[in-house]
This record gives structure tokens, C-alpha cells and sequence, in this order.
């Protein structure tokens, strides 16, 4: 392998050198391992719910929100006897929402096929639903206690530098060293260790600003660091300046004070959640014009524009968009849309899963109007 130069396909460390690594990076685990409440259970259900939830979200946020959901669903059995709405409004706030429908897809999949127990192995793990190749490896290393490897953010990026991996992390020839090298890190019988290990360590340590050389158990064997490499890899994409939307979005009054929404479509960027009825505004339109195109071709609905109740900034990943409610009035026609919708009273409001920025609408709408009746 040649440093600072991308690790060449097939290439890979002695045995010798990976087992003088893995010694030192478990002898650091054992003393530094992170508790977290999903590591002090060997419950494999419970085990997966908690790296679900940590696709693409730190720790500390993830905390909460796992205590809560294993609560309401303490069994594989429960979570597949839930409803969608139920399970949607648990994760309401987290992100990422297709990891949830996934979930509640797998879990009803487990029950019907492997009699409600999750299956052991990495290749049965990955044939569910938002399961992956990395997070089944971690599945079935630390519920299982196989000799799996993973090859998630962390470990990828500790293992980039420890081997001196530069460029595209994600080329053919790059992966499978990545993916060799993860294997070859593990002593027999310490998968759970390992992925653990690899874990904590690119978490605490080896984390992707400033890493914390000084104080790295692998640092003497460690290609990126000898180099003055590290901090570049991985690779760092070049920015994007993210897309700008106005989203423009109905507060329709109906009978009894109650209000309309609607349920977004599956599949899709924020799917199987509520909101209320609108959508992007087009060039050149006036935030006005474009409710009333939505309302009229996507609801059905005529309705008279009123006074403008917020606008709210929110990011995603990919783009930003600016939320605009307004108050408006049905002037013809009645709710006609593929889509699932409801006439609810602002206290049934907060019994569905909202994106965010909806939530935060809502609250931001209902004590202006005393939190009871919204009639206009």
C-alpha cells in the first residue's frame, strides 16, 4: 500500500499487524467503552431499534427518543402489532422518516417469517427493510456476538486513516479494503468488541474535525497520522450551495373549530406524515397565487387567501425551504385528493407525526388563537 496515495484493490495489512492493532484498539475499549442504554441489554430487538435510530444521528440525540420508543413498544411483537401513526408519532422530530416506516415493515416481516425472532446472521439481516450491509454487520456482531464486520462512519473513517485510504471512499477498489481490513481487525469471538470499539473510537477520537491524535491508542500505527494525512480524509466534498424553496401551506377552518390535513404519500422525502394542505410556490408566483393553484388542483378547493399566521425557515439535507401559512376560507368544493385527509381539532393535533416544521407551526399558530376553537 502506498500512503497518501488511496489503498490499491486486494491490498491489504499482514495478519500480524492487524492482530497489533486490534490488541491495542480493544485494550483502549475496555477502559473508555461508552455507556449507553442500549448497550446494557442483550435484547437483539432492542439492540436493533437502537442502530436504526443512530443511521445518521449522534448519540445524544438518539437517547431520548429510544427510551421512549422501546417503552411504548417493548417487544418485536408490539412494534409489529403498532399502527403507522403510532409508530410515526414516536419518532416525530427525529428524522430521516423511511428509517421508521422501515422498521415497522421489517418488524411485521420478522413476525410473519421468522416466528418474531430477528435472525442472527449478517446476509438474513440485510435481506429486511433499512437494514444495510454495515448496520446488519453491527446487528449481528453485538446482539449476536458474530464475527461480523461493519463499516459505518466511524469505522470507516478510523480505518481510512489508519491505512492511509485517501480519495473517494466510496470507489469499488477503496470499499472492498475498507471492508477487508474491518475484518481483519476482528480477534476470533470479539465482534461485539471490535464494532464497538471502532465505533467509540471514531466517535470520541478519531472524529471528523481535529481529531484527537495526542490521545489515540493507534497513533504509533496509524498511516494517516505518520503522514500528516488525517485530517483529509476522508475526502471532503466540495460545498453546495443548498436550493431555496417557498413552500406556502393552508390553515382551513372547518366546522366545530376543527382544521384540515392531509397525509403526505409513502415514498418520498418526509412520507406517511401529516401537513396541511399547500405546496412549493413556482417562479413569479405570488405566495397567494400559488395556494390558490394548489388548493384548486391538487384539493379540489376554491379558497379566499386571508392573513398571513407565519413563516418559518427549516433546513433538510439536500435544500431550505421558507414555511408561509396562511389563514384561509373554502369558498367551493369539498377535500377531492388521492391522498388520506382529515378534519381534526387542534387537540387531536397533537396525537399525529408532523415534519418539524409543521410541529413548530402548529404551536406557533394555536395559543394566537387560544389553543381551543379556531373558527374564522
Amino acid at each position: 500500500m502506498t500512503p497518501g496515495k488511496g489503498a490499491p484493490a486486494g491490498t491489504l495489512p499482514d495478519g500480524r499487524r492487524l492482530r497489533a492493532i486490534s490488541r491495542r484498539l480493544l485494550a483502549w475499549f475496555a477502559q473508555s467503552a461508552r455507556e449507553m442504554a442500549w448497550r446494557e441489554t442483550g435484547d437483539p430487538y432492542r439492540i436493533w431499534v437502537s442502530e436504526i435510530m443512530l443511521q445518521q444521528t449522534r448519540v445524544e440525540a438518539v437517547t431520548p427518543y429510544y427510551r421512549r420508543f422501546v417503552s411504548a413498544f417493548p417487544t418485536l411483537r408490539s412494534l409489529a402489532e403498532s399502527s403507522p401513526d403510532e409508530v410515526m408519532k414516536l419518532w416525530e422530530g427525529l428524522g430521516y422518516y423511511s428509517r421508521a416506516r422501515n422498521l415497522h415493515r421489517a418488524a411485521r416481516i420478522v413476525e410473519r417469517e421468522h416466528g418474531g425472532r430477528l435472525p442472527g446472521e449478517p446476509q438474513a439481516l440485510a435481506a429486511l427493510p433499512g437494514i444495510g450491509p454495515s448496520t446488519a454487520g453491527a446487528i449481528a456482531a453485538i446482539a449476536f456476538r458474530k464475527d461480523a464486520p461493519i463499516l459505518d462512519a466511524n469505522a470507516k473513517r478510523v480505518i481510512a486513516r489508519l491505512f492511509a485510504v485517501t480519495g473517494d471512499l466510496s470507489r469499488s477498489s477503496a470499499a472492498r479494503f475498507l471492508w477487508g481490513a474491518s475484518r481483519g481487525l476482528i480477534p476470533p469471538g470479539k465482534g461485539r468488541e471490535t464494532a464497538l470499539a471502532l465505533m467509540d473510537l471514531g466517535a470520541t477520537v478519531c472524529t471528523p474535525r481535529r481529531p484527537g491524535c495526542p490521545a489515540c491508542p493507534l497513533r504509533s500505527c496509524c498511516e494517516g497520522h505518520r503522514h500528516g494525512i488525517q485530517e483529509t480524509i476522508p475526502a471532503k466534498a466540495a460545498k453546495k450551495v443548498l436550493p431555496h424553496h417557498d413552500v406556502v401551506a393552508a390553515w382551513i377552518a372547518g366546522g366545530k373549530g376543527t382544521v384540515l390535513i392531509g397525509r403526505r404519500p409513502e415514498r418520498g422525502l418526509l412520507g406517511g406524515l401529516w401537513e396541511l394542505p399547500g405546496g412549493r410556490r413556482k417562479p413569479k408566483e405570488t405566495r397567494e397565487e400559488a395556494l390558490r393553484r394548489v388548493l384548486r388542483e391538487e384539493w379540489g378547493m376554491g379558497v379566499t387567501v386571508g392573513d398571513r399566521l407565519a413563516s418559518l425557515p427549516h433546513g433538510f439535507s439536500h435544500f431550505r425551504i421558507t414555511l408561509h401559512a396562511y389563514r384561509c376560507r373554502r369558498t367551493n368544493g369539498r377535500p377531492g385528493t388521492d391522498r388520506e385527509w382529515l378534519w381534526v381539532r387542534p387537540d387531536g393535533l397533537s396525537d399525529l407525526a408532523f415534519p418539524r416544521v409543521y410541529r413548530k407551526l402548529i404551536e406557533t399558530v394555536l395559543p394566537q388563537r387560544g389553543g381551543k376553537s379556531l373558527r374564522f
